[in-house]
């Protein structure tokens, strides 16, 4: 694999001429043994032309377009001309290895003849991800056991922490993933620092064979590089010299950006955390400043436990008296360490050092935070919401702060000064990109392109040129391929667990499929329920989530054809499956967010009071956004047909129904449940 390669030190650039990306599309395309489609090469053209003039992108791509190859044959010419590398950013791990493991491979080689030198690339993870040389070797502070957890799991924890020493003897990246199997989160941070924890590698006795600095290295030389949607908000939001320097990012699973960078940006604060602070300072101070410290974690620990869960829209007297002494406390503690350049010639006490400032600051910074959080006159002027997030016997109670909106941060940070290609198979909800681009902070009025569309730039923040959506359609052709079921006869869902007419209803669809069914509930509670009361019923396996690790429940729905699978959310979006083994998607209920989520319920009333519609801004782009995935899962390839069916009436009788329609690909749609049972059967029978 070229990870490891070099591009050319010299700029042959200038003196090759590189091919349109037409041509090298075409070759890409033949070398893999693949057809071109037309939706690839107008996306290729969309993408390249986006790179020229420096307008923003939005590409609607449906399953079975090619996307990857319509993003990267463009992303690898720019970086051959302007000489710098492409960020291509994905939301999950599994996407991250295609494209490294599978996708970049064969289109280097396919590519090399016709370029300066064969294109190279890159992962890069964020510094957490690797192991730290020094902290293995050195012996930081080990993280204490956490006494929640039991002797059986403080041992398992301790068998990974022997193997991950052994591994560190072996393994040439360091990098967590190629440990298989995987370890537990605690047993990891025994090897592995932040950023904001990490020594850097000029003071680090280990930082000349650093592996994040030799993944940062890699990076540096590569055409193109693969990281992940947390570390391009980090590198955006932070300031923090993460990335090689780039002037285009290509954001995959683009519907998902808001909420990873909503996640790197939220904080929380309890009183473990608290605790880790004072064990991590507790020897380097005088002993008087860490007690007031574990004091106030005390209280924070007491009130959190007798406070309700949920939402908080005011700051009760004595939370925000807790929250005043935890940070006036951490403070104090942060000011008896001293300069924080001490210690700089002996890297284990400035290990130390650092570990505890990062330690303290984070509860310090988080307090205040939380306290700004409250105090506003109008619920307009309100930046972020705080909540209580309720604890479990392995877990203790968590106060939790987050951003209403990250749109601000994004239009600022990552579209400011960069080109931004955002792509994902459900991109234009209700038919229209404006949703997901005023999320994203740019704006309404970018336009849209069908396929064969020609919108132009429009001017936006900093000058830079705005954006343009296009839908480039499906290879699918879903009028003829699938049907759109709604079960207008059934009633509306309560709250009361599945009616005993959805089981009925479920029953007759999976015996006329013969099982092959996908079920997508709306919470594990519902999707556990109808596995219980649907196995004696059915003549069919029936799994549901939870029975088993859910990548090998899928490969066993895969592998057997009459089998029925039923999950929540992992499965709305990560499930694929192509072939006959799934014939039938059900999905017992529009996938609104729960009415008392926290941060959804603040966006929903934030926008509200700022005089939009906050419903459909939040609730329903939440909904057919996971509708629109779950739908998604039926036509996995070009022979796959079969029924998309939703049991929910309201998709048929709502005011926002359409909307929610307008969303889902072009099936043929129907409420006759006749009329889908023998369509079943005749799939069945074929």
């Amino acid at each position: 694999m070229p990870t490891d390669s070099i591009a050319p030190s010299e700029d042959v650039s200038s003196t090759v001429d590189i091919p349109p990306v037409e041509d090298l599309l075409s070759a890409a395309v033949e070398a893999v043994g693949g057809v071109e489609r037309p939706g690839q090469i107008t996306m290729a053209r969309a993408v390249q032309r986006a790179i020229d003039t420096g307008e923003h992108l939005a590409v609607q791509a449906g399953t079975g377009t090619g996307k990857s190859l319509a993003y990267l044959i463009p992303s690898i010419r720019h970086a051959m001309t302007a000489g710098n590398a492409v960020v291509v950013s994905t939301a999950t791990i599994a996407l991250q290895r295609q494209l490294v493991d599978r996708d970049l491979p064969r289109l280097a080689r396919a590519l090399a003849p016709k370029l300066p030198h064969e294109p190279t690339f890159a992962i890069l993870k964020g510094r957490r991800n690797y192991l730290c040389r020094y902290k293995a070797s050195a012996g930081w502070p080990d993280e204490e056991q956490d006494e929640l957890f039991d002797p059986r799991e403080v041992s398992a924890t301790g068998r990974m922490v022997q193997r991950i020493q052994e591994w560190a003897g072996e393994t040439e990246t360091g990098d967590r993933d190629e440990l298989v199997p995987g370890v537990n989160e605690q047993a990891w941070r025994q090897f592995s620092v932040s950023a904001r924890e990490c020594l850097g590698a000029t003071r680090c006795p280990s930082g000349a064979e650093c592996f994040a600095e030799l993944a940062r290295a890699r990076a540096g030389e590569s055409d193109v590089v693969v990281t992940n949607h947390a570390l391009l908000a980090i590198d955006a939001m932070e300031d923090l010299p993460l990335l090689p320097e780039h002037e285009v990012v290509v954001v995959d699973e683009a519907h998902e950006l808001v909420d990873r960078v909503t996640s790197v940006v939220s904080a929380e604060l309890s009183e473990t955390m608290v605790s880790m602070a004072v064990r991590r300072v507790g020897k380097l101070i005088e002993q008087h400043f860490a007690d007031r410290l574990m004091e106030a974690g005390e209280d924070l620990k007491a009130l959190l436990a007798a406070a309700p869960a949920g939402r908080l829209d005011e700051l009760p007297q004595v939370l925000g008296l807790t929250l005043t002494l935890v940070r006036d406390s951490a403070w104090a503690c942060i000011t008896a360490l001293g300069p924080r350049t001490a210690d700089k010639d002996d890297p284990e006490a400035a290990g130390l050092r650092k570990a505890a400032f990062t330690a303290l600051d984070e509860v310090h910074d988080t307090a205040q935070r939380m306290l700004d959080a409250f105090g506003h006159a109008e619920e307009i002027d309100r930046a972020e919401v705080v909540w209580l997030e309720a604890g479990t016997d392995r877990r203790p109670p968590v106060l939790r702060v987050a951003p209403l909106t990250v749109a601000g941060m994004l239009r600022d940070k990552l579209f400011g000064d960069r080109t931004v290609v955002l792509t994902s198979a459900t991109l234009a909800l209700g038919g229209a990109f404006d949703g997901l681009a005023r999320q994203w902070g740019l704006g309404p009025g970018g336009g849209r392109e069908n396929a064969d569309g020609d919108g132009g730039a429009k001017e936006g923040a900093k000058g830079r040129a705005g954006w343009t959506g296009i839908d480039v359609g499906s290879p699918f052709d879903h009028p003829r391929s699938g049907i759109l079921y709604i079960a207008k006869h059934l009633p509306q869902p309560g709250r009361d667990g599945l009616p005993e007419a959805y089981l009925e209803e479920i029953t007759e669809l999976i015996e006329a499929a013969g099982g092959r069914t996908l079920g997508l509930f709306s919470s594990m509670r519902a999707a556990r329920a109808a596995t219980d009361a649907l196995r004696d019923r059915l003549s069919v396996p029936l799994l549901c989530q939870g029975d088993d690790s859910t990548m090998l429940l899928v490969k066993q729905f895969a592998d057997d054809e009459p089998t029925c699978l039923f999950g929540t959310l992992s499965l709305w979006q990560g499930v694929d499956v192509p072939g006959p083994s799934l014939r039938l998607v059900i999905i017992d209920r529009i996938p609104f967010p729960r009415p008392d989520d926290p941060l959804s319920s603040a966006r929903q009333r934030h926008i509200t009071a700022k005089g939009g519609n906050g419903f459909m801004a939040v609730a329903a782009t939440h909904a057919a956004l996971l509708l629109a995935q779950g739908a998604g899962r039926l036509l996995r390839s070009q022979h796959d047909k079969g029924v998309v069916a939703v049991l929910d009436p309201r998709l048929a009788t709502a005011r926002y129904a359409g909307f929610l329609r307008d969303s889902l690909p072009p099936f043929w749609p129907t409420h006759d449940p006749a009329k889908v049972r023998s369509a079943l059967r005749r799939l069945t029978a074929s």
